[in-house]
């Protein structure tokens, strides 16, 4: 069985405040961090933020803990500019990083870049494919739909190339053609009867092993529910406006979505409250439904948000000292 891991995404716009962030979670024994395109969004919030170079900082002051991007766009640079990102980054911390790549959602892709949102499976497929043959290989020559890459000189590096994955579709792509899949705001139940066996699938039509499944969840060690779905409703606002979170969670059962608000029901589902025991328990159960790895997004709650995210993160560095 693949080594456990607990990770947490690493949210801000402060540079000195994230790699700060990033040696607390190494000192407290998380296994892992990951750094999304932006932070945290509500209605006046819209940070974006170049996190290879700032993944590329934290490569410098720390010692052990995983890097990953979860992710990072694919529509503003081309697969090879990631090849040479990669390169350096063996470099920089052998063996710690692991490159998350997606294609975004449509409406910030179309306003922000100007690009066409056109088949954007199709487009990751492309790009995974160029980006993993050079680093396995060393060299590509595609000439695709959406992309054209030719290289033979290149050195093969060790990273692992993962992508997003909120529908069945793309869990089937990230098991026939990926190092493994990242999921976003998806049930664990959902994970076990829908992702899973969809990236089960692709790796046996790809005739290789199935290849991990990194599970997004919230977490908030706090005894007041009301509190922490206040925060949560907030934090996660705008993804009720997406079609394909909608879509998975209608098929993950929850029919209320087709009226694109949270209901307490889904958000249940998604994030882990109550005291460390509780939160324990719902973890392991996510490795028990074949996660390989956890990324939590911390929620702090109450008067003291400080302190409620410090012993949030406690916890989750002891708890990855238990698996």
């Amino acid at each position: 069985m693949a080594e456990r891991r607990v990770g947490v995404e690493i949210p801000g716009a402060d540079v000195q405040g994230v790699l700060d962030d990033i040696r607390e979670a190494e000192s407290l024994g998380i296994q892992a961090v990951w750094l999304t395109t932006g932070g945290p969004r509500t209605a006046d919030n819209n940070i974006r933020r170049d996190t290879p170079s700032i993944l590329a900082a934290a490569a410098t002051c720390t010692e052990t803990i995983q890097l990953g991007t979860a992710i990072v766009l694919t529509w503003p640079r081309h697969p090879l500019s990631f090849v040479e990102y990669c390169e350096a980054m063996a470099q920089l911390a052998p063996g710690r990083f692991r490159l998350g790549l997606g294609p975004g959602n449509k409406a910030p892709i179309e306003r922000t870049y100007g690009f066409s949102f056109e088949r954007p499976l199709a487009h990751l497929t492309e790009y995974v494919r160029i980006v993993r043959s050079v680093l396995r290989e060393g060299a590509v020559n595609f000439n695709g739909r959406f992309y054209r890459a030719q290289t033979a000189d290149n050195v093969p590096v060790d990273v692992p190339v993962l992508i997003s994955a909120v529908r069945p579709k793309s869990f089937e792509l990230a098991g026939a053609d990926t190092d493994g899949a990242i999921s976003w705001l998806c049930p664990g139940a959902y994970l076990r009867d829908h992702a899973l066996p969809a990236m089960a699938a692709g790796a046996e039509k790809a005739g290789q092993p199935a290849p991990p499944l990194i599970a997004h969840v919230a977490v908030s060690l706090h005894d007041d529910w009301d509190e922490v779905e206040a925060v949560a409703r907030e934090r996660f606002d705008s993804y009720m406006r997406r079609d394909p979170y909608v879509e998975m969670y209608r098929i993950a059962g929850f029919a209320e979505a087709e009226q694109r608000a949270w209901s307490t029901r889904m958000l249940k589902s998604l994030v882990v409250s109550g005291d460390e025991e509780e939160a324990g328990h719902r973890l392991l159960e996510l490795f028990s439904f074949g996660a390989a790895e956890i990324m939590v997004s911390v929620l702090p709650v109450g008067g003291d948000p400080e302190s409620s995210r410090r012993r949030t993160l406690r916890f989750l560095g002891e708890f990855a000292r238990t698996l």
